[in-house]
């Protein structure tokens, strides 16, 4: 298999001078029926062009940091911790997130109104966070979900082979830690709270949310001091990719 890699990135050389091709160059059947349904339903006045437009602007402004803060506050406060474990949908009114009116409809969303838990690891058990039906994900706490999240070879395997695919990510993890994987749905989802590393003893809530990553948030990822950012996951290009005519 690494001979054919080799060729077929060998054939890119000869592409003097171009850009790069991007990674999806062409319009996909799911985007084509997104537009479809958003037209009609914009025709038959479920909602207007700009209330779309103002979800959109919400959406993007979605990131991991409200997630982050609430793990560095609960690594502070033991009673903070508590709520997070009992009600994290209270808990993340602490970080800014009301679940039922920060989204602009004021109501929620059938996708993004859920019940949220907040996983807290122990030196003896590691979560981490999968959905296998489709790509469920804790949006209003933890932004967009990653790529590789949305794979059918994350969510077909996590389940079957956790500790390998964990070890794939970089997380090795030695025999006497039980992994447990929870799989979210449309009304329950998960955030992870990993436990505090060491050599963070007197930090701030500030300098604590910095490690704490969208990857840890997922449990494929630990905090460890000095990492402020997700690891670069490498991607292979198919070596017979299939290409659609329609």
């Amino acid at each position: 298999m690494s001979d054919h890699h080799h060729d077929h990135d060998h054939d890119h050389d000869h592409d003097h001078g171009h850009k790069p091709a991007p990674m999806v160059d062409e319009v996909s059947d799911f985007e084509i029926l997104e537009m479809a349904v958003r037209e009609l339903a914009i025709e038959k006045g479920l909602f207007s062009a700009e209330d779309h437009r103002v979800w959109k602007e919400y959406v993007h402004t979605l990131g991991p940091l409200p997630a982050a803060r609430l793990v560095a506050k609960a690594w502070l406060d033991p009673e903070y911790k508590k709520l997070c474990i009992e009600d994290g949908v209270e808990a993340s009114k602490a970080v800014g997130v009301n679940w039922v009116t920060s989204p602009p409809t004021q109501f929620g969303t059938p996708s993004d109104y859920c019940n949220l838990r907040v996983l807290a690891d122990t030196p003896t058990l590691k979560h981490v966070v999968v959905c296998t039906l489709c790509s469920c994900y804790p949006r209003p706490i933890l932004g967009q979900s990653p790529e590789w999240y949305r794979t059918p070879n994350y969510r077909r395997r996590l389940v079957r082979w956790p500790r390998q695919v964990l070890a794939e990510f970089g997380l090795q993890l030695p025999p006497e830690v039980q992994v447990r994987v929870a799989d979210s749905n449309q009304k329950t989802r998960y955030i992870v709270m990993p436990t505090r590393p060491e050599g963070t003893e007197g930090w701030t809530e500030d300098q604590l949310t910095e490690i704490v990553t969208r990857d840890c948030l997922i449990g494929v990822a630990v905090p460890k001091p000095g990492i402020t950012s997700n690891a670069k996951r490498p991607v292979r290009k198919a070596i017979r990719p299939v290409h659609h005519d329609h």
